[in-house]
């Protein structure tokens, strides 16, 4: 059987389906970017069949580009935005409502109801999450409340939620399968990461139909097949995981202590914490790490709204990049001596502050102040919020403390920007010789389903480091920095309706 895998990866600004032979090298690749809608401030929505389409383009696209035939691919892995809510008519496969992005900030004050419900501990308690608005189920709750007669036909069973791997395999399989993988089902705020199942108590509590919901699979296992009309014949599906998830199955972090941090729209970090499920004092995520052969591997997460997003917003909203690969070379250039902060607060500042009210903010701003310092602040506003992931998580859990970071995602290729994550974190940053980790993750995952691929410590063994960076800064300048970030964040969590923080008083 040839072991050529086709990973589908797809994300809150493109799709890409990329072609990995068996020696985990790029044989074909292709990428569509789609609209991005924004409603009302604070809401984000794509339409679902943008995804739908895009997906199927560079599916094609892809093995064009590897001057190879469906027949050549042993099996499709698949990979995506988490948290991103779709309901669809089961009949037609149309979605109801545009897809609810897991940025949009609609259902934040449900979210607070919950909190002053006292219902977050049993949230915290099951799933391992908060009452978040980033998560999956009030956006349910949103899409049967606001769709005329939705809550009634999902009661009946005529409807169908999934998030955007559920989608693609419905869509795959020719509406065969409604199916996602345990990782994917744990961003819902419905599955109760110790038992492996929907939680009856939750779905209770948000109000969502138990019959809406798709089956649970483990990451590797038997997903269906492609529906031979769209490429002339069937491709077995044989891995799923959510983005991050699968760029640490990518990252090869299968062992307790490894941690990884990608740098897409957002900003990720998981700590494997192995089969030990380990509670946050810190306002971090308990989540699935991974789930193989019925076995659940749980990870601390720290998840950041706005990474990459911030230089797409220097380059689309502020104009003063042509591309983003650029922004390095401006920080680089940077005037030391002007203190500049940016707290990207676009959607709200998630881990470990989760104020879905804070709005972004730039301080010590001078006549001086231009394009290089404001570049910079972008890129230094991603080290500072890893920092502050990274104290927590060690805090949790002390024995990932001296564990060394592996990287990934676009902003990872800026030499600038990982040797001052390095200096911020005052750790070493690693970053790897293959830097599609997340679709490698999924593109494992499947061939190591279609056994045409080798088993997690065959493929750890292949992992290989391209750059470590080690920090070079001096302590008193790192502190300094850390003290004018800490402030920045303080202030800009501040609302006029909630009163001045105790530092701000007047």
């Amino acid at each position: 059987m040839a072991d050529f895998v086709l990973a589908l990866d797809q994300g809150t600004t493109s799709s890409r389906a990329i072609v990995f032979d068996g020696a985990y090298r790029i044989r074909g690749l292709a990428q569509r970017e789609f609209p991005q809608h924004f409603p009302k401030p604070g809401w984000v929505e794509h339409d679902p069949d943008d995804l739908w389409r895009t997906i199927v383009e560079t599916m094609r696209a892809a093995l064009a580009d590897a001057g190879l035939a469906a027949s050549d691919i042993a099996a499709i892995g698949i990979t995506n935005q988490r948290e991103t809510a779709i309901v669809w008519d089961r009949k037609t496969g149309r979605a109801i409502h545009n897809a609810i992005v897991w940025q949009d900030r609609r259902t934040a004050d449900l979210c607070a109801q919950l909190k002053a419900d006292g219902s977050e501990g049993l949230i915290v308690e099951r799933t391992g999450l908060l009452a978040d608005s980033y998560f999956s189920a009030t956006k349910i709750a949103w899409i049967l409340d606001h769709v005329e007669g939705a809550r009634t036909r999902a009661e009946k069973g005529e409807l169908a939620f999934g998030t955007v791997d559920t989608w693609l395999l419905w869509h795959l399989t020719g509406g065969k399968q409604h199916v996602t993988d345990a990782t994917n089902a744990s961003r819902t705020m419905l599955y109760n990461i110790d038992t492996g199942e929907w939680d009856e108590d939750l779905l209770r509590l948000l109000h969502v139909p138990r019959a809406m919901l798709p089956e649970i699979k483990d990451c590797i296992d038997d997903f269906g097949a492609t529906d031979p009309s769209l490429f002339g014949v069937s491709i077995a599906i044989r891995g799923v995981a959510g983005d991050q998830q699968a760029a640490t199955v990518g990252q090869a972090c299968f062992k307790p202590s490894m941690m990884k941090s990608t740098y897409g729209t957002g900003c990720f970090a998981l700590l494997n914490t192995g089969h030990e499920r380990v509670p946050s004092k810190n306002r971090l995520l308990t989540t699935v790490a991974y789930r193989i052969h019925g076995q659940t591997t749980y990870a601390l997460e720290g998840s950041i709204f706005i990474a990459g997003a911030a230089v797409q917003w220097l380059r689309d909203g502020l104009g003063i990049l042509q591309r983003a690969d650029q922004s390095g070379s401006l920080a680089a250039q940077a005037d030391p001596q002007q203190e500049v902060y940016l707290v990207p607060a676009f959607t709200g500042l998630g881990a470990p502050w989760w104020q879905p009210d804070a709005r972004g903010a730039l301080y010590g701003l001078t006549r001086n102040t231009g394009p290089n310092e404001i570049a910079r602040a972008a890129l230094e506003s991603v080290c500072f919020q890893t920092r502050d992931l990274l104290d927590a998580m060690r805090q949790d859990w002390p024995a990932g403390a001296d564990t060394v970071l592996r990287v990934d995602g676009g902003m990872v290729a800026s030499d600038w920007t990982m040797q001052r994550l390095a200096d911020i974190l005052n750790s070493p940053v690693d970053r790897p010789v293959v830097l599609e980790t997340t679709a490698l993750g999924a593109a494992w995952l499947a061939g190591c389903g279609a056994g045409v691929w080798p088993d997690q410590q065959g493929f750890a063994s292949s992992w290989r480091v391209d750059h470590r960076f080690e920090p070079k800064m001096e302590m008193e300048v790192r502190n300094r920095a850390l003290a004018g970030w800490r402030l920045a964040v303080e202030r800009t969590m501040w609302t006029g309706d909630r009163g001045a923080p105790p530092s701000l008083k007047l």
